[in-house]
């Protein structure tokens, strides 16, 4: 009996959540999300599921029998902030990894750190110019490219038969990066740009802007934004009494985006990934199985959605941990080994989509990924 009793004392710890007992150091992945400041309702629900997913791994045994350990730090949106806390990830902490931020401005000033000192970096932010503009060796990122979103945007408008096209854009490093890709590929869907305004991402009244747009009467009004601008657009656009549909970007699927518009977001159509109508997959959809147990231990299992409701950003660093800690179990924790593993990912179905990155695609999402989406009555509805 006496022999027996610390294989029960180990399976009773199991059974409540204690998890192996490690007899190796941790692998440490640096995570630096906006936890304050402008885009915190976006960047403290990323950080938290990227604990969620750690503890995951490491529930299941961890990465090749070491647990996952985050180095958590804050950027405050500021992209001198990031680009210092990438440094300290890369010369201080050591990290094999690194995982964020959250937005394309702290994004572009901390990659030239972590290309410096040759760190795999999955970032979690919507613009594409981290994997367009060169050297991106070591950075790949898990939110589709914005080209990628226009095109799945621009395709439906195409099938709707609507040619004449106005964008209202943010002058931030998002918008902008919105605002060449729209004017870059309209020609090739057969869509004419009749009018182009932006605005600040601080502003709190577009009126203006509108009022150009709505006498160029087009067809359909497309914004590219995150946060709150986005709602600010949709009520000016109520205000005006402008008929054309207004069209959002991939980063405004969120039930906080419903709220803050109220009824001015009745119709609103925009691309979003799978997370949204997770209810209005079929069982034949490959990623159905995933997206529910995300939900599942998003929801029940640590009721994260009391505070921040699921939006299409909350699976970005689930895909980008999960990616880079299957890359870790085949190729180890080398950087160089490790980096090349990444890039090797190939079917790797995740949360926002099924992954296949090349060395000329450090996304590895395209068009199927994601899906048009309808608010309809307060709720989102599948489109396509």
């Amino acid at each position: 009996m006496k022999k027996m009793f610390p294989v029960a004392v180990v399976m009773l710890i199991l059974m409540l959540g204690g998890g192996p007992a490690w007899g190796a150091d941790p692998i440490k992945l640096g995570a630096f999300f906006d936890l304050t400041g402008p885009a915190s309702a976006i960047g403290t629900p990323t950080k938290l599921v990227a604990e969620m997913v750690v503890k995951k791994i490491n529930g299941e045994g961890g990465v090749n029998g070491r647990p996952l350990e985050l180095v958590i730090a804050d950027t405050e949106g500021d992209p001198t902030k990031a680009a210092l806390i990438a440094k300290k990830f890369c010369e201080s902490d050591k990290v094999t990894a690194i995982i964020g931020p959250t937005r394309t401005g702290t994004g572009m000033a901390s990659k030239p750190i972590v290309e410096q000192n040759k760190v795999p970096t999955f970032m979690t932010v919507g613009g594409d110019p981290v994997i367009m503009v060169k050297p991106y060796h070591w950075t790949f990122k898990s939110p589709q490219r914005t080209s990628v979103a226009v095109k799945k945007t621009f395709g439906y408008l195409k099938k709707k038969g609507l040619q004449k096209i106005a964008i209202i854009t943010a002058a931030d490093g998002f918008g902008r990066d919105g605002k060449s890709w729209l004017a870059k590929l309209a020609p090739e869907y057969g869509l004419k740009m009749i009018a182009s305004e932006s605005f600040q991402a601080t502003d709190t009244d577009m009126t203006a802007q509108l009022v150009k747009i709505k006498a160029a009467n087009p067809q359909a009004i497309i914004c590219w934004t995150i946060g709150k601008a986005g709602s600010i657009v949709a009520k000016n656009v109520k205000q005006l009494a402008i008929k054309a549909p207004l069209y959002q970007c991939h980063g405004l699927p969120d039930p906080i985006y419903i709220k803050l518009a109220g009824d001015a977001s009745e119709g609103n159509i925009m691309p979003s990934t799978k997370l949204m109508v997770a209810s209005q997959l079929p069982a034949s959809d490959p990623q159905e199985k995933v997206i529910q147990e995300f939900i599942r231990l998003y929801k029940d299992v640590y009721k994260y959605d009391t505070q921040f409701p699921i939006n299409t950003h909350s699976g970005y660093a689930w895909d980008a941990i999960y990616i880079v800690a299957n890359a870790m179990k085949k190729a180890g924790t080398n950087n160089e080994k490790l980096r090349s593993a990444i890039e090797a990912t190939k079917g790797y179905v995740g949360i926002s989509g099924i992954y296949n990155i090349t060395p000329e695609d450090h996304n590895g999402l395209g068009t199927d990924s994601m899906v048009m989406v309808q608010i309809s009555g307060g709720q989102w509805k599948k489109l396509d």
